[in-house]
């Protein structure tokens, strides 16, 4: 997914509270170190639900220092350190009385530890059936918690403040870096009211609390029992915050997949408008609404993926038009148009033609050299250029747009 600026997808939470240090049985001593590798036994939680250790992503030997699911097939994410940068084959990380967890390359080289916030020695640390891991002091003061420094997901119990945020992975599969023009930013559904006071993930779902004690309930009726199922609210990496359930037992016949219970905002492709960056998709790309209110990106006729494995990603032109072959003949003799229905890029104009009829919108872009895309609405022609940003699919506008693709070499 490509950058925009601020959009309020980045939620502040508070749960009900719930003792993290009831596991003292089950706890990882100083001294305890885990190696990135295939082999390496994670820390487990007493449930055996989660599991802190590394694991590995594309490329090979690259690994994610993380929390996930331990029981289920499809490995689930919930929390990452060093901001998401993997590490390479052999990085250690180890429990320490006094920087906590430290994270070193092969060579020893420090990448990442929990230091400075630690206030006195460390005596121990927990994996906790919550998902939640603690670093523990000597007087069972709690030094360091994963829940109070949240990545892309929350889970049931945790809390977060009211400034607290959620930061999306950039793109699905294995790149971690952030846009954080796009993603850092506040909650509008908290700040549309100065009565809104917190977001609470109980057995219920997920509620508003007021000031005034009354809840606003996000979540539909009926939610899979807590109890029976895995819940998270994770920002996924197209922008979409989804509460998403999955069955703690399933069987080779049931249901080994992730299930969406809600999702906001109902149409991504419309809610991403920034002056700066492409918006949900690449420049030059379009995007549309699938199933389940996620986005899908489709080049325009014409372009094609800059990267062919990341189809989130930028489109480029198959020519780029140039003023200098406005001089080789007539510009009808040179380029024609792809003419497609409802889809529009708002932000690329660079002139207005008003009013307009949609043949002189076609010939003002086709005689106009830096004219890559003509938009037609309401008697209105808007002359856009390269590159294009926040292409999106919007049918209440009724546009019509016509892109220059050439028609001869040249």
């Amino acid at each position: 997914m490509a950058c925009s600026t601020t959009y309020p997808m980045l939620f502040v939470l508070l749960i009900f509270p719930l003792h993290i240090l009831a596991q003292t049985k089950f706890t990882i001593p100083l001294g305890s170190s885990l190696t990135a590798n295939q082999e390496t036994t994670p820390w487990l939680s007493h449930s055996g639900d989660f599991a802190f250790g590394f694991k590995q992503i594309q490329p090979q030997n690259q690994f994610l220092l993380c929390i996930y699911y331990a029981k289920i097939k499809d490995t689930t994410i919930i929390w990452y350190a060093n901001d998401g940068y993997p590490v390479p084959r052999g990085s250690i990380v180890e429990l320490n009385p006094q920087n906590g967890l430290i994270l070193r390359d092969p060579q020893g080289k420090m990448i990442w530890s929990t230091s400075p916030i630690i206030a006195s020695n460390v005596a121990y640390a927990v994996m906790n059936n919550t998902g939640n891991f603690v670093l523990v002091g000597s007087d069972s003061s709690v030094l360091w918690e994963s829940f109070r420094y949240p990545t892309d997901t929350l889970l049931p119990t945790q809390i977060l403040e009211i400034d607290d945020k959620l930061v999306s992975r950039k793109s699905e599969p294995t790149n971690f870096d952030y846009d954080s023009e796009y993603y850092i930013g506040h909650t509008s559904i908290l700040r549309r009211s100065q009565l809104s006071y917190r977001l609470i993930f109980d057995e219920l779902g997920l509620n508003i609390l007021k000031r005034n004690n009354q809840r606003l309930l996000l979540t539909p009726p009926n939610v899979p029992s807590i109890s029976e199922n895995y819940h998270r609210l994770s920002l996924d990496f197209d922008g979409v915050l989804t509460h998403y359930y999955h069955p703690k037992s399933t069987t080779s016949t049931g249901n080994e997949r992730w299930s969406t219970l809600w999702s906001l905002p109902d149409n991504i492709c419309l809610a991403i408008l920034g002056e700066t960056g492409s918006g949900v998709c690449g420049y030059n790309n379009v995007c549309h609404l699938g199933e389940n209110q996620r986005p899908y990106c489709v080049c325009p006729k014409g372009y094609s993926l800059t990267d062919p494995n990341n189809k989130y990603g930028n489109c480029k032109p198959k020519f780029i038009p140039s003023c200098d072959e406005f001089g080789k003949g007539n510009p009808e003799d040179l380029y024609d148009f792809d003419v497609v229905t409802d889809v529009d890029w708002p932000l690329s104009d660079f002139e207005r033609i008003y009013p307009s009829a949609e043949e002189e919108c076609r010939k003002a872009c086709l005689e106009d050299c830096f004219c890559a895309v003509a938009i037609y609405r309401s008697n209105s022609c808007w002359k856009k250029k390269l590159p294009l940003s926040n292409g999106r699919v919007d049918t209440t506008l009724n546009v019509k747009a016509f892109l220059k693709i050439r028609k001869v070499s040249t």
